[in-house]
């Protein structure tokens, strides 16, 4: 099953991209589901359907998503929640308060990968197409199964030598223990959510299954956050193999107005295609008519990949690479290629075999091989847009 998931500035279009993608796929025959993760949903709107949160069909071959976080919650979620409700209420707080207290941070993002590595394990698609919330989002929902992963174990390391072996036999005994103890059920679906993400990072992180696609305007502030976020996806390893730069200006108006606009965008498309080089880079015009329904969409599919199949891997690079340099010498290379233009510096931390690399806000916990485990690092330095970390025997 192909992945093809869909980011960029809010506000570029990334929407009528992602579906267009989907439309084209699923004329060419291939069995297509577009999925938005977007909680301010317009993929509706875009295709002219209505959607929901399940998979409904649009056209031959295409079926459309838009992912319900409250559905979600009260299927997978509704035990925790009213456990934390039934805390809450013992310490005198009650109502809608107590009922979201259950809601951790990042739970639409948690459900949205779970959908993800659902769908694959499925297999009932040939292709995945993710309309992903604006470019923040989108690395915030990267960077959260690693960091619900040291909270999932500490869940499970309290009920394991502290609930189990004292809270719950006292609980019997002492009424007020029990208004704390959390029901068995309660693990159970924490450990649910957690299994359901498990691995996306790995599957997402596979390049010959997934690709992620940028969609941005010709505007300074939109390719700034470009520019961070092919930063971010590259420590992540996620794959950027197309950029799509949409609402381009035609360049045959007479009108002085929309000339000098088209000479402002032309100069920022030259410097993206400087940039981003050698991914591959389409244009998409501003259309006569809004990009509403199927028809539209397919002309802007067209624009996009021409004769083009669109679940090609237009572009492929290991953004994590080990290279050895001498004998008990190797560098662990990264290719982030806008981090000096970010002012950021990284921090990296070797604990064992897991190397963590942290930029910004976000951070990457690469596995090292065995032989590495046992070296030191030795610093640090950025060289032609990759991150170089050295290695050396002790």
């Amino acid at each position: 099953m192909r992945n093809i998931i869909f980011t960029g500035k809010g506000g570029v279009g990334k929407t009528s991209i992602a579906a267009a993608t989907a439309l084209k796929a699923a004329d060419m025959g291939y069995k297509t589901l577009i999925m938005s993760t977007d909680p301010a949903h317009s993929l509706g709107d875009s295709l002219d359907v209505q959607l929901g949160p399940s998979p409904v069909k649009i056209s031959e071959n295409l079926w459309g998503q838009e992912v319900s976080v409250f559905g979600d919650l009260n299927l997978n979620w509704d035990v925790v929640r009213e456990h934390f409700a039934h805390l809450m209420e013992a310490r005198g707080i009650e109502g809608v308060y107590a009922e979201e207290m259950g809601v951790l941070p990042g739970m639409e993002e948690l459900f949205s990968l779970s959908y993800i590595k659902r769908y694959n394990e499925q297999n009932e698609y040939d292709l995945l197409v993710v309309d992903c919330a604006p470019t923040g989002e989108t690395l915030r929902l990267l960077s959260l199964p690693e960091t619900f992963g040291w909270f999932i174990k500490m869940i499970r390391n309290v009920e394991k030598f502290m609930v189990k072996p004292v809270l719950r036999p006292l609980s019997k005994k002492i009424k007020k223990i029990d208004d704390f103890v959390a029901p068995e059920e309660v693990y159970d679906k924490v450990d649910n959510l957690f299994s359901s993400t498990e691995g996306i990072i790995d599957l997402l992180a596979d390049g010959s299954k997934t690709t992620m696609r940028l969609v941005m305007n010709p505007e300074k502030m939109v390719i700034k956050e470009s520019m961070r976020a092919l930063t971010y996806l590259n420590l992540y390893g996620i794959t950027v193999d197309r950029i799509t730069i949409n609402r381009v200006m035609p360049d045959q108006s007479p009108d002085p107005y929309f000339q000098k606009w088209r000479g402002i965008q032309q100069k920022y498309i030259e410097q993206i295609t400087e940039a981003f080089a050698p991914i591959p880079i389409a244009e998409v015009p501003l259309f006569d008519d809004e990009v509403v329904g199927l028809a539209m969409l397919r002309r802007v599919g067209e624009k996009v990949y021409a004769d083009k199949n669109p679940l090609d891997v237009f572009f492929t690079e290991n953004p994590i690479d080990i290279k050895k340099v001498s004998d008990g010498h190797y560098k662990v290379r990264v290719r982030l290629p806008f981090m000096e233009n970010m002012g950021l510096e990284p921090k990296i931390l070797k604990l064992g075999d897991d190397l963590t690399i942290r930029i910004g806000d976000y951070q990457k916990i690469v596995a090292l091989p065995i032989f590495l485990a046992g070296m030191e690092s030795t610093g640090a330095s950025y060289e032609d847009k990759w991150l170089s970390i050295d290695f050396t025997k002790g």
